[in-house]
C-alpha cells in the first residue's frame, strides 16, 4: 500500500490496479470511499482500461483477429509500478505493455496515473501513450465508489447529487452488460437527482449526452458534501450494488458495446483511436467542502 497526505487528507492505494483504496478527511476522520464489502461489491476505484464495461461476448475483433477481454479490461488486474515523488502530497503509478497484455490486447502502450492532493481536493490525472508501431484503440474510465453514510439516523435516500447544466438525463438502459439503443428519460428537479435503493434496479445509469462536468454528492439532513468535477471524460455512469452503501462516480472515455455491436474494435461506439506516439490524457477531482 502506497499512503500520501497533507493537512486536509490521507489517502492510501494499492499497487495492484493502481486503485485508490481509501480517503479520509483527517478533520472530521471520516472515510469518503466505500470499504469494498464483497457481500456488495469488493472494488473500491478501479480503473477502467483499455475497455469500459463489457465487450458482447467478452470478445472483439482487431485486424482479422479476435481477442479475448474481460469486463472493464485488465489494468484492475496488474501491478502497476510506483515512479518516485519528491512530494508526500503526489503518487504516480505506471503500467506498461507486456507479454500477457499483448495476448488480450495488440497494442504496445504506456499508462501513467497521478493521484495529487491539494488543500482538501484529490486530483486523478491520466496519461495514455501509444508506444505501438501502429495506431492505438482504447477506452478508459473512472469507476470511484463514495460512501453513503446511513448511521446516527440518516438513510440512504437522504443523499442526492446535483448537476451543474442539465434539468433532464437521457439513460441508456443495460441489457445483459451492453447498452441498449432506446434512452429513458429522468427529468431532474432544481437539477438534482435524488438517490435512492430503487434507483439503480436495473443497473447503472449511463449516459452518452451529459452536459454537467461537475456534480455534488451531499446530504440534504447535515453539511456533508463532496464536489466531482472532470475534463475530457465524454460519457459518464451512476451506479451502486443492491442495497449497498455507496454511490460511484465514473467519468468514461467510451461505454459497453452496443447490444448490436458487429464487435470490430474500429467501429465500437466511443473507443479512442491515438496516433502512433499520440498522447491523450484526462482527469477528475473530488473536493471536499
Amino acid at each position: 500500500m502506497i499512503t500520501i497526505q497533507n493537512t486536509k487528507l490521507k489517502a492510501t492505494f494499492n499497487e495492484l490496479g493502481a486503485e485508490l483504496v481509501s480517503l479520509i478527511n483527517l478533520e472530521t476522520g471520516k472515510e469518503l470511499i466505500w470499504e469494498g464489502n464483497p457481500d456488495f461489491w469488493a472494488g473500491k476505484s478501479p480503473v477502467l482500461f483499455p475497455t469500459v464495461g463489457a465487450l458482447k461476448d467478452d470478445k472483439y475483433v482487431f485486424d482479422g483477429a479476435t481477442y479475448e477481454m474481460p469486463r472493464h479490461g485488465f489494468a484492475r488486474r496488474k501491478f502497476f509500478d510506483v515512479k518516485s515523488s519528491t512530494e508526500s502530497e503526489e503518487v504516480v503509478f505506471e503500467l506498461n505493455s507486456d507479454e500477457e497484455t499483448l495476448k488480450f490486447y495488440p497494442f504496445d502502450f504506456s499508462l501513467e496515473i497521478k493521484y495529487t492532493l491539494t488543500d482538501n481536493k484529490l486530483t486523478v490525472s491520466y496519461t495514455v501513450k501509444n508506444t505501438s508501431k501502429n495506431e492505438m484503440y482504447f477506452s478508459l474510465g473512472a469507476h470511484p465508489g463514495f460512501a453513503i453514510d446511513t448511521k446516527n439516523g440518516l438513510k440512504y435516500d437522504d443523499y442526492e447529487i446535483g448537476f451543474s447544466d442539465d434539468e433532464k438525463l437521457e439513460i441508456h438502459p443495460l441489457i445483459d452488460n451492453l447498452i441498449g439503443q432506446q434512452t429513458e428519460t429522468i427529468y431532474l428537479e432544481n437539477n438534482t437527482l435524488p438517490l435512492s435503493y430503487e434507483l439503480f434496479a436495473k443497473d447503472a445509469l449511463v449516459m452518452t449526452e451529459m452536459k454537467s462536468k461537475e456534480l455534488i454528492l451531499r446530504n440534504h439532513q447535515n453539511d456533508h458534501k463532496i464536489v466531482f468535477t472532470f475534463s475530457n471524460f465524454p460519457y459518464f455512469g451512476i451506479w451502486a450494488a443492491k442495497n449497498a452503501d455507496f454511490v460511484c462516480l465514473e467519468p468514461w472515455q467510451g461505454i459497453a458495446d452496443l447490444e448490436d455491436h458487429n464487435q470490430e474494435l474500429t467501429e465500437k461506439f466511443g473507443i479512442l483511436k491515438l496516433e502512433i506516439s499520440g498522447e491523450w490524457k484526462a482527469d477528475w477531482a473530488v473536493e471536499i467542502v
